[in-house]
This record gives C-alpha cells, structure tokens and sequence, in this order.
C-alpha cells in the first residue's frame, strides 16, 4: 500500500505546528493557479473536471441517429449537439422565448399571476414562489406540496438590505446587468424597467427571513388547508395557480416555508402595477434561459453573475457547459454509462468495509459522551441503527421515456424536460416516499444527509482520489472520504438534524433529547458558534458562526469519528510508517488535502454571505485542533499557533 499522500505538496519549510493548513498543502497553493473559469480551485473542483472530461468522452462517442431511434442515449446525443451548435443559435435571438414571453405579456389581471408563477416553476423558472412536492417532514411516509420564497437574482436577501463596502456595488452593477439584458430584447424602456425590477426583488428580499432562520426546519414547517391559500392571500387566483401546475381540484395540506413572506407577496400583488410585474417575470424567464439563447444574452449573463458577483475572468468552455446540461436534464441515463466506464466493483466493496467501522465508531462515540444522559443515549443509538447507506449508485435508473430532445431545438428541449421532471416529481403525490431513491446522480463529485430518509448518500464520482485511493493504506483514507462519511453521517445529529427521528418524523423540541441534555448540546454548539466566529478568511469579513453552525458540527464530529474508526480498523496493531509519516499523521494530512483550495476574493465574500460552509482552510485547520491525537500527532504544544489547551477543545458528538 502507498500513503495516498501528495507529498509533493508539503511545504517542509513551515511547520504543522505553526499552520498546519499551509504545511500540508503549502507548495500545491504555491503551484497552483485558479483557472481562469472558476471563482475557487481545489480538490472538490479538479476532481469535477476529471469526471466532466470523462462525461464528455461518454457523450461525444454517443452516434446521432437519423431520427428513427429515440433511445436516451441518442436523446442526450442530440441534446449535447444542439448546445454545441452556436451558429445555429446565434440568427434566433430571443425567437425561441417567444411564446413565454407572450403568455406573459398576455395578463390581463393582477389574479392571473399565481397561475403564471406556478406555470414558470414547471419549466424551470424561479419566480416569486417556488412550488415543490417533498416528504411531510411530520409524516415522512407521505409527500405534500411546499410553497417556499424564491425569485431573487442576487445570492442572498442581504444583498439587498446591506449597506457595507461591497453590497451597494453589486447592486448598481445588477442593476446595469438587468438593463443590459432587456436592452438587448430591444426594450426601448430598459432602464426604467430595470429600476422596477430591482425596487420588486428588494421588497420581495426584505420580506423574506435570514439564512440561518432558514436553517430551522422547525420555523419552516407551517402546514395549512390548501383551502386556505385563497383568505391569506386574497389578491391572487391560487386554485387556478394550482391548476396551472397540474394540480386541478387539489385538496389537503400544503407547506408554507414562511407564511410572512406569502403575507408580504400578497400586498405586492396589489400595490405593484400590472406593467411591472409582467417586466419582472419576463426578466426571470430570461434570466433563467440565457445560456441557452445567442451568444450576446450568454456574454452578458456571465458577465454579472460570474466576473461581477464572483470574480471570474472567463466562462467555462462550452462544452463542459453543454456536459452540465445533458447531466443536469438526463443524470441517470448518463449515470447509467459512467458507472459502467469509470466504478469497478472493487471500490464499492472497500468503501462497504470502511463504512462498517466508521458506524461502530460512531456508536463507540455516542456511548462514551460525557454530557449525555441514558434516555438521550438510546434514542441516538435508535437512530443511528435506522440509517439507510447508499453507496455507487441507485439499484434502479430514472427512465427519461416523456422526455422529447428536438434536433436542433435546444430551447424547447430544455423546457420539455424541465416540465417532464416538475410532472415527475408531482406524481409522487399518490404514492408514498421511495426510500431507495436517489436525490445524487452517481456522477456528482458530492454526498448527502437526507434528514427526512435519514440516510447517506456517497456517489461513485467522489469515491478515488483524493478523497478515496483504494492503493492507498487506510489511514489516508479515513482521513479523507471517511471523515467526508461521517461528516455526513453526523448531519443527522446537528443543531438541525437532531430534530428528526429515526423514521424521518420531525419532533418538536426537545425532541428525542432529554431537556437537560439539550441543554448542554445547545452549551457546545454556542461554542462552536463563538469559536468560528472568530476566523476571518478574508480581511474584514468573518465567518458566520450560526449560518455554517451544521456544517461545523459535522466536520468537528466526521473528524473524531473517522479517526475512531481508523482505531479500530487496525484491531490494536501498529500502523506502518509510510512515506516518513505514522499512520495519525496521514489521517490528518489526508483531511487537510481534502480542503486544499484557493478561492478568489469576490467568491469569498459571496460564499461567506450565502454559503453554510465554512471556508476550505478553515475547514481543513479547526476540526483538527479541535482533536487531541491530533496535539499528541504532531507533537503540538503550549506556544505552537496550532495549540488548544484541552479545555477549549470542542467536542459534540
């Protein structure tokens, strides 16, 4: 076995004492550029790259039929040509809308606009209201529609509030971009049209709750009678918006993500001219379809969201684009080739052995929690042993039957399957939840908790290197994709997660926890708040201690439950020394690799305003310090800038 180390990367001229981050990865952040078509770079990032080249081969040697087969495969062959085929996208224009965009110009009242909004969601449009079907978090063996906030065109709601140093710029460069684009439809008036845009989106954000409120699924769940829809807001036609999405005659419950919200968009409904609200569903069609329209609304869309909002130089080379389309519209069906080409069983069975440890040590970890009692204790272990692991790949393929891909009908095609997966996904509403479903493709460099399923879920793409090399020895390994499992295994039993039974049944609180030892878990993560509140990965903008609260439960205790489990895989012998490292330094090395990244200075503050991560260096330093084999590992003590003393060592799970 090899050590799985990129030894290359270690800069020996700084110490993991001093910055264990920049020892491990030092001369790779050294080498390393961010490619001109990305806001980050790092080990998620090339890893992706790697899989869309892959996917790419895939697609490229899929023949294009002379229309007499209409398999999957030739329907993404199709597709893929006709996002490949510029040229002929370039004399349409804004020709391919057109019937969108005259449906919208066809309103008449402001009461028509719930079915138009439930009409754009079926197409892929995000409007003022997002309709969804989803498992009943109170009765997880039913699904129920959900009406949650949507239809912002900035990362964030506090975009539109914040008055610091970087939200007024981006908000005067969304406003040329909106002006931009309409300009570009040959709207005479696109100034003034994008002032109302930006003046309805603001109201809408100011409405809407924080992130972190967000968070709490709690706040979030508000079941109502359908029947109700109509008195909370009386200024729009909700039977006809349900009908429109396919959903004539409905009855029952429905999800209000955040009733004040629906309130606000009521008042909206009746104060905002008609003329302006038609602009602004425009602009979300457009918005929504730009990268599939001529070469002018592709550059210009790009040019705010990705160079002005993120800092990026250079859109992605079309064809990766054209790669993310077929995957993101047929994922299944192009899963379907790449475990075929690119997941040899063998992976599947050593990540099946890993697992095995990684779920003993998570019940050794549970036993042995000093501040939990035994009532809190049995229903922890009750859950864990309910978890569901899914690894690879699903055991069933999504057929992609109604799906129709025109040649050369690139507009139509994407709307035509947009439509297909919305009916899809409505049509689970007669039938109960499908455990065995996945909500990954085997393709995504990624994994997931699911709290409503309660299980995992590990594609094949994220299962080699760095995050898993089945050459390597296991210390490596654990410390990469192990903690990556735990990390997700942890989200079950987060700030948020905790909240959920074994079944997927959302509790009130105290929930499964005995109320002194909620307690004492709400006391550690207060300090886990506290202690990445006061990181800065950026000069002047900090870490936001409460929105990335889960994640940083679940890197702290993935982390200590991994190296539990390397523990036991070795069964009391010694690990070798591989490389000149024992096999606790190549755990811990194998964790800061995996966060290795550079990110630029505009996503940084993009990410910090929206994103639940903590920064990647962040990410790859504190849940390490936080650990004790990792002071005993590299010999850190008192003096070192990577010493905690004991007692401001955070542990929750």
């Amino acid at each position: 076995m090899i050590s799985g180390i990129d030894i290359h990367g270690l800069d020996h001229g700084i110490r993991p004492q001093d910055d264990f981050y920049r020892h491990v990865n030092g001369k790779w952040l050294a080498a390393t550029d961010i490619p001109a078509d990305h806001g980050s770079y790092g080990a998620f990032q090339a890893l992706r790259a790697q899989v869309q080249n892959q996917l790419r081969e895939l697609i490229e040697d899929l023949p294009i039929d002379d229309g007499r087969v209409d398999d999957d495969e030739q329907k993404m062959a199709r597709l893929y040509a006709a996002f490949m085929d510029e040229g002929a996208l370039q004399p349409l224009g804004l020709n391919p809308l057109q019937g969108e965009l005259t449906r919208i110009s066809a309103l008449e009242h402001h009461s028509q606009i719930p079915a138009l909004i439930t009409h754009l969601n079926r197409i892929g449009v995000r409007a003022p209201l997002a309709l969804r079907v989803v498992q009943d978090a109170r009765d997880p063996s039913r699904h129920t529609l959900e009406l949650q906030q949507d239809g912002l065109g900035l990362p964030d709601r506090d975009y539109y509030l914040r008055d610091d140093a970087e939200c007024p710029r981006i908000r005067a460069q969304y406003l040329a971009h909106i002006e931009r684009m309409l300009a570009l439809t040959g709207d005479a008036d696109a100034g003034r049209q994008a002032r109302a845009v930006a003046a309805l989106e603001t109201a809408l954000a100011a409405a809407q709750c924080s992130r972190s409120d967000e968070r709490d699924p709690l706040k979030a769940y508000n079941r109502i009678e359908i029947s109700r829809l109509e008195s909370l807001a009386p200024a729009g036609n909700w039977r006809a918006g349900l009908a429109a999405a396919g959903l004539a005659g409905s009855n029952g419950l429905l999800i209000l993500r955040q009733p004040r919200y629906f309130n606000a968009l009521d008042r909206l409904l009746r104060q905002t001219p008609l003329p302006d609200w038609k602009t602004y569903l425009q602009w979300r069609l457009l918005t929504a379809f730009a990268p599939y329209l001529s070469r002018g609304y592709v550059d210009e869309h790009f040019a705010f969201n990705g160079t002005a909002l993120r800092g990026i130089p250079r859109n992605r080379d079309r064809w990766r684009r054209g790669v993310e389309l077929v995957d993101s519209l047929m994922g299944d069906a192009l899963g379907r080739l790449y475990v075929s080409a690119h997941f040899p069983a063998e992976f599947k069975a050593r990540i099946d052995q890993l697992m095995v440890h990684l779920l003993a040590a998570f019940r050794d970890r549970l036993d042995a929690l000093d501040w939990m009692g035994p009532d809190t204790r049995r229903r922890a272990q009750c859950k864990l042993s309910k978890l569901r692991v899914k690894i690879g790949y699903p055991p069933a393929w999504r057929d992609c039957d109604a799906v129709h891909i025109g040649r050369g009908d690139l507009v139509g095609s994407v709307i035509n399957a947009r439509r297909c997966e919305f009916d899809r996904n409505l049509r689970k509403l007669d039938h109960a939840p499908d455990r065995s479903e996945w909500a990954l493709t085997p393709q995504t460099v990624n994994a997931s908790y699911n709290p409503q399923l309660n299980d995992v879920t590990f594609p094949a793409a994220i299962l080699q290197p760095p995050f898993f090399n089945p050459r390597a020895d296991d210390a490596v390994n654990f410390g990469a994709i192990g903690a990556i499992i735990a990390h997700e295994i942890s989200h079950g039993f987060d700030d948020q997660g905790s909240k959920y039974d074994g079944d997927g049944s959302l509790l009130d609180l105290p929930g499964w926890f005995c109320t002194g030892d909620l307690e004492r878990f709400r006391e550690r993560t207060g300090e886990l708040v506290t202690q990445y509140a006061q990181f800065a990965p950026l000069p002047g903008y900090r870490t936001n201690g409460e929105l990335t609260l889960g994640e940083n439960i679940a890197d702290n205790s993935g982390l200590a439950v991994a190296y539990r489990a390397y523990r036991l895989s070795l069964a009391g012998n010694a690990s070798p020394v591989i490389d000149g490292l024992s096999g606790d330094q190549r755990f811990f090395i194998g964790w800061a690799q995996a966060w290795r990244s550079k990110t630029r200075d505009r996503q940084r503050i993009t990410s910090l305003a929206s994103d639940p991560h903590a920064a990647d260096e962040i990410r790859g330093t504190v849940p390490a310090m936080n650990q004790t084999p990792f002071h005993a590992a590299f010999s850190i003590g008192t003096g070192d800038r990577m010493y905690l003393p004991p007692d401001r060592r955070i542990s929750v799970w």
